[in-house]
């Protein structure tokens, strides 16, 4: 067997309209459409037919906060050059969306934040390919401060 890429992620969320709001109206996903009941909503890029699927579930516990088991983050490529990064920060800054951190991978660039559930997303700009594909190692270079 071998993967061709991930499909989809499925988000547990506290206020369906309120992640809405972040992952349709800020970071541009499209709504597909509702299932069960309208308490959940399918999202896409465009790549397949959802990336995302958020499902309401009211208060039930959060995530826990700092090093723990399970997700760490989502990361969502939002373009293909530092210029798309920087208009994705500053849409970010407008929304009132706090950045916790920017680093350079070398073979990808990011800004990391956090949805209204407190999730880590990562939203990022990939390098020319071929840097990691003529060097594959070149993903593990030490990570570095990113300034935007």
């Amino acid at each position: 067997m071998k993967a061709h890429y991930l499909g989809h992620v499925v988000f547990y969320v506290k206020d369906l309209k309120q992640s809405l709001t972040f992952y349709r109206d800020l970071l541009g996903f499209k709504e597909v459409g509702r299932i069960f009941n309208g308490a959940a909503a399918a999202l896409t890029s465009g790549r397949t037919h959802h990336e995302l699927l958020l499902i309401q579930v009211g208060d039930a516990p959060g995530p826990p906060t700092g090093r723990r088991r399970g997700l760490y983050h989502v990361g969502i490529k939002v373009g293909d050059s530092l210029d798309e990064l920087r208009t994705a920060k500053r849409e970010l800054e407008q929304a009132g969306i706090p950045i916790d951190g920017m680093s350079d991978h070398t073979v990808s660039q990011s800004l990391y934040l956090r949805d209204p559930d407190g999730n880590e997303i990562e939203l990022y700009v990939d390098v020319d390919e071929s840097l990691w594909k003529n060097d594959p190692a070149a993903v593990l270079s030490p990570i570095k401060p990113l300034h935007l």
